[in-house]
């Protein structure tokens, strides 16, 4: 008879399968709720960008948000784009002129820099045809900004030369290192006509510089040499960007500059890669903002993040340097909750659960059926057993009947055990019981006359 299934049936089971559907639930819980890590790369080693996340970083933790982020550092952010490219890293800082990685999709704006050239007014060099055969000033500075200087000369027709010299005429720009310190020095003693900085216009150190250019210019008048074209150039160059240095912004009285002046610059954007979930996207959008504050604390990099400008959503997400359509969930505060992000997950987990409760149920109805097919089959073999009995002279043939009834009595009991079924159900299986051991009591031959094979006597065997 097939019940190699009936401990599906028992109450242990049962709960055991309870337990399991609730450890689950339970698990798919924890792991939804868990922190999500993303891991960032970080560049340039000896700039501001470092301390900034890691400021980020240590917020969030403290924070106790779903967020977490594991820092690789690397010495140049040619690197850390490569890392985002590759697969190493779900965010990377990037600067689009240096390396744009294929995968990576814009967070936010970390911060701007400028191509910021100031000369005292004297040196009279008022646009970029002026820089021809004049010495340029630079302090520290990196290969992309070398490359960003090229570029825009070599717009206007100008070259870019190292060292010392150039003549009237020329169109070479002479490169000329100058400690950031000695920028007053180095042009009163005639040794450069300008100074250049890619920098983020309204940092402390913008500010110092260029009151160290108004500090030997005559009258404090200083020159901006502006970018007039910016346009022109930013179609020719699309991984740079236009940039205006407000009015005023490096003194009001005199108003310094006394306009706005047009350049153009770079960015060192937060991207992530483009297969993050926008849910996880839109909510490392929001911690840049919510912790900007606290970052603040630990570094004054944190004021300069802001979010890339844009008109529209199909503008910002097909742009040359797009933006990840999660930031721009949170900038148009179109952020999912709980349920909308996990409804899928959760539908699918109870419509799992409600099946297995369902065939757990079929199991169970299907079992029973069978059970009551084999009281069934218990009462139609004991009926058939007294028939035998009546017909049989043989007391080994007798014998074997007694121990069949004696088999069948012990799966009534397993099953009223297991079932507790209904009374009327199991006095019919005891009557029929004592009638098969009543018969072969009554026909064993007279040997056995002296055992107890009354009616009575086997009675008492019933269930």
């Amino acid at each position: 008879m097939p019940t190699d299934l009936s401990w599906l049936l028992r109450r242990e089971t049962l709960l055991a399968g309870a337990v399991v559907l609730l450890g689950t639930a339970a698990l798919a819980a924890w792991y939804l709720l868990q922190a999500t890590v993303l891991t960032v790369a970080v560049a340039p080693r000896d700039g501001t960008e470092p301390g900034l996340i890691k400021a980020y970083a240590d917020a969030l933790e403290s924070g106790r948000t779903g967020l977490r982020l594991k820092i690789l550092a690397f010495d140049d952010v040619r690197e850390s784009a490569a890392a985002l490219q590759d697969g190493r890293a779900d965010l990377a800082v990037v600067r689009p002129d240096v390396l744009l990685p294929t995968n990576g999709l814009t967070l936010a704006i970390l911060r701007d820099q400028a191509m910021l050239i100031a000369s005292p007014e004297q040196a009279g060099i008022k646009d970029f045809p002026h820089l021809a055969g004049k010495r340029l000033g630079i302090g520290a500075h990196r290969d992309a900004d070398i490359w960003l200087l090229k570029s825009i000369l070599g717009y206007y027709g100008l070259t870019l030369e190292p060292g010392a010299g150039g003549g009237p005429g020329d169109r070479a720009v002479v490169l000329v290192p100058v400690a950031e310190d000695a920028v007053a020095g180095a042009i009163r003693e005639k040794r450069i006509d300008a100074f250049i900085s890619i920098i983020a216009p309204s940092a402390p150190k913008a500010l110092d510089l260029v009151a160290a250019v108004r500090s030997v210019a005559r009258g404090g008048k200083v020159e901006f040499v502006a970018v007039e074209d910016d346009d022109a150039v930013i179609e020719r160059f699309p991984k740079l960007q236009a940039v205006a240095i407000p009015g005023g912004l490096f003194g009001g009285r005199p108003k310094l500059p006394a306009d706005d002046v047009k350049t153009v610059g770079a960015s060192y954007r937060l991207m992530a890669r483009a297969s993050l979930s926008r849910a996880v996207a839109a909510d490392m959008t929001q911690q840049l903002f919510e912790k900007r504050t606290e970052a603040g604390n630990a570094t004054e990099a944190a004021d300069y993040v802001q979010a890339p400008s844009y008109e529209t959503t199909v503008a910002a997400t097909s742009a040359r340097i797009p933006i990840h359509p999660g930031a721009l969930d949170y900038y148009e505060r179109e952020q999912h909750g709980f349920v909308e992000r996990y409804g899928d997950t959760l539908y699918l987990l109870g419509a799992l659960a409600g099946g297995l409760v369902s065939v757990l149920a079929w199991i169970r109805q299907r079992l029973a059926g069978l059970r009551r097919e084999h009281v069934d089959e218990i009462m139609e073999r004991l009926l058939a057993i007294t028939e035998q009995a009546r017909a049989a002279r043989d007391p080994a043939a007798l014998a074997g009947l007694t121990r069949e009834v004696d088999r069948l009595a012990g799966d009534a009991v397993r099953y009223a055990r297991e079932r507790a079924p209904d009374a009327a159900t199991m006095s019919a299986v005891a009557i029929a019981l004592d009638t098969a051991r009543a018969t072969i009591a009554d026909l064993r031959p007279a040997a056995a006359a002296g055992q107890p094979g009354t009616r009575a006597a086997s009675g008492a065997g019933g269930v």
